[in-house]
């Protein structure tokens, strides 16, 4: 039921937002928009070398932590990546002392050793694979760590920032939501 679910242009699966409802999935939520005018350097800890949320993103994030409560959809852990534009999108939407900075999340332009890149991509390949303790767990990355766990290209229209991945322990890849069908179901 949940195996072909709604592309990026789409509006949301009643059949998904009632999975969300029973918790036990795993969310991969791609930061929010970004300013394209910015451009990374590859240094954490340095916001102002980095690409970081605009104005939009900013409304995204909030708008979907709104739609998140407004929902009731059960959260989990909330894990995000050190990178600014992840770490800002996960406490706008789920407040600050939710969320947990996991280094395993950072993105691929900030990892130049591609075998601690290789760890990382495993490591939340598992933490997609698992089953949340309680509610749903959501951790916010980038597009490139999914593109290597799914074994495939995205687009940035099929995966567009602010989009969610959706992942249940026992079936794996479910589909792509984006932000703005959760916002506006």
């Amino acid at each position: 039921m949940l195996a072909n679910l709604i592309p990026a242009s789409a509006r949301a699966d009643p059949a998904l937002i009632a999975a969300l409802r029973a918790g036990g999935l795993n969310i991969y939520l791609r930061h929010a928009i970004t300013d394209r005018s910015q451009a990374d350097r590859g240094r954490l800890g340095d916001r102002a070398g980095q690409r970081n949320l605009s104005a939009a993103g900013i409304a995204q994030a909030e708008a979907l932590g709104a739609a998140w409560r407004r929902l009731r959809l059960p959260l989990g852990s909330v894990l995000a990546s050190p990178v600014f534009r992840a770490l800002d999108t996960a406490r706008l939407a789920f407040g600050a002392d939710a969320v947990r900075v996991e280094p395993f999340l950072t993105a691929d332009d900030y990892t130049p050793d591609a075998g601690q890149f290789s760890r990382n991509i495993e490591q939340t390949r598992w933490h997609l694979a698992a089953t949340p303790a309680a509610g749903n767990d959501v951790l916010v990355g980038h597009i490139v760590p999914l593109q290597m766990i799914l074994h495939r290209a995205l687009s940035q229209a099929e995966y567009p920032e602010g989009c969610l991945a959706v992942f249940s322990p026992g079936s794996g890849f479910l589909g792509f939501m984006p932000a703005e069908a959760l916002i506006s179901p």
